[in-house]
């Protein structure tokens, strides 16, 4: 991948960006069922997703992503955080990568712009998956309600 060395990037600033995502988290207007989530649940797994992208970009399969984003559904579920909210977070820690690409990339040759864009389209079948797959997750656990 050509854009390893953004990722890289990403990952040094990890705790940077997830603190950022944080405080949107519990001040957007699209996610007000997250202030009720302690921040010291939120925190660690914002920022072991980003100080570890390289990993889940590279080398989790499509098997990881799903088990990883299912547990991530129900568990916000389970917290009554409604599924347009959980979509809403997931959106916006993809936001808060491409915000943190544009701020630091800046691609000087084409070759580099070419590595950002790769990392971009990555980025974007990433969360793709993971919002599909949470979304799964939380389905679940409403099915199951219903059942007993």
């Amino acid at each position: 991948m050509l854009g390893l060395k953004l990722v890289r990037l990403i990952e040094k600033h990890s705790t940077e960006i997830a603190e950022l995502l944080l405080h949107q988290l519990r001040t957007s207007e699209h996610t007000p069922a997250y202030r009720s989530i302690p921040e010291d649940e939120l925190r660690p797994s914002l920022v072991s997703l980003y100080s570890h992208l390289e990993h889940w970009l590279l080398n989790k399969t499509d098997g990881d992503v799903r088990q990883h984003f299912v547990a991530l559904g129900l568990r916000r579920s389970a917290d009554g955080v409604p599924a347009s909210q959980l979509a809403w977070a997931l959106h916006m820690s993809k936001a808060q990568l491409w915000s943190f690409i544009y701020r630091e990339g800046g691609a000087e040759r084409a070759l580099e712009l070419y590595g950002e864009l790769e990392l971009l389209e990555t980025l974007n079948r990433f969360f793709d998956r993971a919002i599909c797959y949470a979304l799964v997750g939380y389905e679940q656990r409403t099915q199951t309600q219903k059942a007993a």
